[in-house]
């Protein structure tokens, strides 16, 4: 039974297939149709003269080329752009550099803590002794920035600008 049931599919396909094959190529003109109807609408120019006119190809060429672009007809590269002319401009003036940083300090020495090494420097500010640890502001308007061994450097806050202050002996008698 499995047999009968294999041949009838098998009969079935091949049936399906002839009625394939016969509607397409029943449908379908031989070779290639794009081509064939491209040949039966060509039309020929109407050519008189197929020669190129020379004459006219050399009278072209006498006439002056304004265009912005290369001149096809020259075959050298076309010459440089001219530099546009500047009007003479006096360069304007750099503002003056601002005036070095017064620090109205006198520094007159130093002090380690035994226990960190972080120093403390003493200055005089006029009659006042002031006594000013590594990093901390001083006359609300400077920060120590470092303690050196000769001299201190002193930022001013609102600018940015630093100035190195030297250590300096103060006059004999001059502290209370």
């Amino acid at each position: 039974m499995r047999r009968r049931a294999e041949l009838y599919l098998l009969g079935g396909l091949l049936v399906l297939l002839v009625a394939l094959l016969y509607f397409t190529t029943r449908s379908h003109v031989p070779g290639l149709p794009g081509v064939l109807d491209a040949d039966t609408k060509f039309q020929p120019l109407d050519v008189e003269e197929p020669q190129l006119h020379l004459d006219l190809l050399e009278k072209i060429q006498k006439l002056q080329y304004s265009g912005a672009h290369r001149n096809i007809f020259v075959a050298m590269p076309p010459p440089l752009p001219k530099p546009p002319q500047r009007p003479a401009v006096a360069e304007p003036k750099l503002p003056p550099a601002p005036p070095p940083l017064e620090v109205p300090v006198t520094f007159f020495g130093y002090a380690s803590h035994p226990g960190t090494g972080k120093r403390v420097a003493f200055s005089t500010s006029g009659d006042d002794v002031l006594v000013v640890a590594d990093g901390d502001t001083f006359l609300n308007r400077f920060r120590l920035v470092h303690i050196g061994d000769a001299a201190a450097d002193v930022e001013e806050i609102s600018s940015g600008r630093h100035q190195m202050i030297p250590m300096v002996q103060p006059p004999q008698g001059s502290m209370p």
